[in-house]
């Protein structure tokens, strides 16, 4: 057969479990190939050709843990690898996993609160499950929420901590001892120190006498877990280190070596203390992060596993043992003709901790461990969240042959309309869901439907949803009998012609008088199905009352005594009718003219009409929202705000119901009548920050804002929270005055006090302090105040007497008021410097960080640093032994230039003030032992309202 033409195209994709489904989206255009000029179709007959090579590649992902190596890994939820190395290797030392196994729990206990329960069910996915397993339950039990499981914690605290927990469980069951011991750690260092010279040790009665100090075992658990001590606290730079040093270890350990050092004389010789080498876990990186893994013998043979969170690889000895020494390592040479010296680079992958078990224990501890020693309410609880798992899977691989058919009915819409919804007519996540195989007919799905509802075949009508042009959703057409003919997969939506995953359909069931379902009347162009709500204005309630089919040329007031009916209103009753066009962005709801027919009113198919009895006079003034227009405009609208107290930003105090159009004085107004004040301009509102989850720096002024929407939006976001003050004067006086918050350093009292100063807005820095000197305690009469401007932890600025205040920021500067010292007073050859704690942060390579509080100090022509340092420790009161290791630098522009006690501080600093002084300090380096806490606040012990 010869063709006349061809069409190619070429793409590479390697298949796997993940990715099972893969070609091209648009190959050619089927009007092409049809086409009997293009040549593609001989005798009705197209060929297809695809070549297909099958190669082997070798695929990370695609890694099969359990198939290669008989285990599987654990997932990391973020930064819980070293947890996870360390759950491996506890869950490798069979007896220990059967202990936890035999701990008491009960089909009560919830996995998240009870470590136990969780631990028992981590173990049993581990050893019956086909792929990695999450931790979150565990997690959970410990207490940590998401942002914990990203935070790395102590290995080695978790350790201790884990095994304290499972230890008490353990007491009350047949395991206890021997299950206690073998958890135990080997922490002590069990090198002899000789305390002699400067170091004797004090004995009672004898003095000061040469001494050997060290430990000596009485015996030793079956299972030993030595801690190399990798991390340890650097006093010389005062910070954490890991020690990446080299470290032998060997695959097996004698604890009796030369005559039992390590045994007590009471120790029991006869026990032979020869370990194996069980699991050695790694530590890869520095002291402020990395990642943890463990290589681990399950069964003692030559086989070493490496568990790499979900990853479980096979691995060979010297990976396991030699390159987990640390240490250094060189890089071959590349030009060995050379005389080149060889590069050494350090090694920061390397064991931080070991496990040994003792070879006479062995059969003891690696025993077997099966179905029998898990408890019967545990195997049947994980058995069943396996299968749910499984099936879960199993939809999520066969979804692509399945489409979702989601079905409301007449019920759905009672149900729903006016409790959980008020507009549209339903929430289709909330009706019930068909999963039917594209391939069946749509006749085999109304037999499905029919065994649910117990609604015969015949008598189902269904109809397809539109989305219109105005984002609402309403029943457009019904299903025409070819469509009905179609497979479940042919059907489309009107509306999303492209996607059928999903179908949403209405069900519509005609009854007789007899309330029977009857078959449907056949619909015809002039009929339209509308659709009805009912609205009680006394009540404030809608509801759904029912839909009828009704003519495009009839009027409405044809079908009144029926909708009186539905409503259970007497026949004569006057009612109105309004139209439900949108919702979104604002409400449309129009009145109907009851003498104009459907087509006139240009109602259709799915269109909603809401009515109610006619407003009379009285009864409508009392109510709240007399129309339906108006009680949707409110649904629509309404908004209940959570308030929270200025004072206590993290705890919601009441809730109001308010509208989104409410103006300012609306707003302050219903907060005032909560709280029971008078007066709502007293009411200052703040706006909550979306990002921060804080409030607003800057509050609401007075009629600062139009509505309450405009109170809420944060950037594109919409928050429900407002902070609110009440103010001892009213919000229009308090904004003509300037308000300043100053923080007052008692000369003589490590006491620090907030006060809060309103002056009007012109007056001047002088007018603070002499505001402030009649609300603080001065050390004596005549003492003199400044008022000084801090920001991170340094002095910027002095604020001269006569400047003025308008201007004065204290939302991101601290303010601080403090005594004038009469040694300032300087002499002609004085200078006054500026002295800032600081330290060095390690992780951002020494960069100079200040904390604490800033202060000035006067030093003196030809002063050197020794009788400096001696005045700052009279005026800070340090003790002896802890400022003997403090550090002293003059620093410029963040550069330190460290002091020895003969220096003369004067010559270090300019002799003239120069902008930018607050960069020149001298600087006291230590560490910040204060509590930590923002700077803001960090001085505040005491808060007083001083207006």
């Amino acid at each position: 057969m010869v063709f006349d033409k061809s069409n190619s195209a070429d793409t590479q994709h390697q298949f796997n479990s993940r990715e099972s489904d893969w070609g091209f989206t648009s190959f050619m255009p089927l009007s092409e190939l049809y086409d009997p000029g293009r040549g593609y179709l001989v005798n009705d007959t197209c060929v297809v050709e695809a070549d297909v090579a099958v190669r082997r590649v070798v695929d990370y992902w695609s890694h099969d843990s359990k198939k290669e190596t008989g285990y599987v890994g654990l997932k990391n939820q973020g930064a819980t690898c070293y947890m996870n190395s360390l759950l491996q290797t506890l869950y490798h030392i069979p007896y220990f996993r059967k202990a936890v196994y035999h701990m008491p729990t009960t089909e009560n206990d919830n996995p998240s609160g009870s470590i136990p329960l969780a631990l028992q069910s981590l173990f049993y996915k581990l050893q019956y499950s086909d792929t990695s397993v999450a931790t979150k339950e565990l997690t959970k039990s410990f207490g940590w929420d998401t942002y914990d499981s990203f935070m790395q914690h102590d290995v080695q605290e978790l350790n201790r901590v884990l095994c304290e927990k499972l230890e008490d469980k353990m007491k009350i069951c047949s395991l206890t001892s021997k299950a206690v011991k073998i958890s135990m750690l080997l922490l002590t260092n069990v090198e002899v120190e000789r305390l002699e010279g400067d170091n004797k040790y004090h004995a009672e009665q004898y003095g000061l006498q040469d001494a050997r100090k060290g430990v000596l075992f009485i015996d030793f658990p079956p299972v030993l877990q030595l801690q190399l001590k990798r991390f340890e606290y650097d006093f010389v730079r005062d910070t954490m280190v890991k020690i990446n040093d080299r470290y032998e270890f060997p695959l097996q350990l004698d604890l009796d070596r030369e005559n039992g050092k390590y045994l007590s004389p009471e120790a029991d010789r006869s026990v032979r203390n020869l370990y194996t080498l069980h699991s050695v876990l790694v530590h890869s990186g520095g002291v402020h992060g990395g990642h943890y893994y463990a290589y681990i013998r399950p069964t003692l043979s030559d086989q070493w596993l490496k568990f790499d969170d979900e990853r479980v690889t096979k691995e060979d000895m010297k990976r396991a043992l030699e390159e987990q020494y640390g240490g250094e390592e060189e890089l071959p040479q590349t030009n060995p003709g050379f005389n080149n010296s060889p590069f050494k680079f350090t090694k920061y992958s390397n064991a931080y901790m070991l496990v040994y078990i003792r070879e006479s224990d062995k059969e003891k501890i690696i025993c077997n461990v099966d179905e029998k020693d898990i408890a019967e309410h545990l195997r049947i609880r994980l058995k069943k969240e396996q299968e749910e798992k499984e099936q879960k899977r199993k939809e999520k691989a066969e979804a692509h042959l399945y489409t979702i058919i989601k079905v409301a009915r007449d019920e759905d819409l009672v149900e729903q309309i006016g409790k959980e919804i008020h507009f549209d007519l339903v929430d289709h996540e909330k009706v019930r869901h068909f999963r039917i195989q594209k391939q069946l007919p749509f006749n085999t799905f109304k037999e499905e439907v029919a065994k649910e509802f117990g609604i015969p075949v015949q008598f189902q009508r269904f109809w397809l949803w539109a989305k219109r042009q105005n984002h609402t959703y309403r029943p457009n057409r019904p299903l025409t009998p070819q469509e009905e003919a179609q497979s479940v997969g042919q059907l489309r939506e009107v509306s999303n012609k492209a996607n059928n995953a999903e179908l949403k359909l209405f069900l519509e069931v005609e009854l007789g008088l007899d309330m029977q379902p009857i078959p449907p009347l056949e619909k015809t162009k002039e009929d339209i199905l509308l659709f009805f709500k009912l609205y009680d204005p006394i009540e404030e309630k809608l509801r759904y009352v029912g839909r009828l089919f009704v003519k495009g040329n009839g009027k409405p007031m044809e079908i009144l005594k029926k909708l009186n009916e539905m409503a259970g209103f007497a026949p004569e009753e006057e009612i109105e009718l309004f139209e439900e066009i949108k919702f979104e962005p604002s409400v449309m709801c129009e009145h109907i003219d009851k003498k104009l027919s459907f087509r006139g009113s240009q109602l259709e198919d799915g269109d909603i009409i809401c009515f109610q009895k006619c407003p009379q006079g009285q009864n409508s003034e009392e109510c709240r929202y007399p129309t339906v227009p108006a009680f949707l405009d409110y649904v629509h609208n309404r908004q209940v705000v959570r308030f929270r107290s200025l004072e206590k930003p993290k705890e919601d105090e009441f809730c109001l119901e308010l509208s989104k159009h409410n103006n300012y004085d609306e707003v302050v107004e219903s907060v005032a009548g909560h709280l029971g004040l008078d007066d709502p301009s007293k009411i200052r509102l703040t706006s909550h920050n979306c990002y921060s989850q804080q409030p607003k720096p800057q509050p609401i002024k007075y009629r600062g804002a139009e509505r309450l929407t405009d109170m809420l939006v944060h950037y594109n976001q919409i928050s429900d929270i407002l902070y609110y003050e009440v103010l001892d004067i009213p919000l229009p006086e308090l904004q003509g005055l300037k308000t300043l918050k100053v923080a007052f350093h008692h000369a003589t009292k490590d006491e620090v006090v907030i006060h809060t100063i309103r002056l009007p807005k012109q007056s001047t820095v002088g007018d603070v302090i002499s505001d402030l000197k009649t609300k603080v305690e001065l050390s004596h009469p005549d003492a003199e105040l400044r008022l000084l401007e801090v920001f991170y932890h340094k002095i910027y600025k002095i604020f001269p007497q006569q400047e003025k205040i308008e201007n004065i920021n204290d939302q991101y500067w601290t303010l601080r008021a403090e005594e004038i010292p009469e040694e300032e007073n300087l002499g002609p050859h004085d200078r006054l410097i500026h002295v800032y704690h600081f330290m060095k942060d390690t992780a951002q390579n020494q960069v100079v960080q200040n904390f604490g509080d800033p202060f000035f100090l006067v030093i003196h022509e030809g002063e050197i640093l020794a009788e400096v340092k001696k005045r700052i420790q009279k005026k800070l009161h340090v003790p002896d032994e802890e400022f003997s290791k403090w550090k002293f630098a003059f620093l410029s522009l963040g550069r330190p230039e460290y002091l020895q006690d003969s220096d003369i501080v004067s010559s270090r600093f300019q002799r003239r003030d120069v902008y930018g002084a607050w960069e020149q300090y001298l600087g006291l380096e230590h560490s910040d032992n204060a509590p930590k806490r923002s700077y803001a606040a960090n001085q505040v012990y005491l808060a007083v309202d001083t207006a």
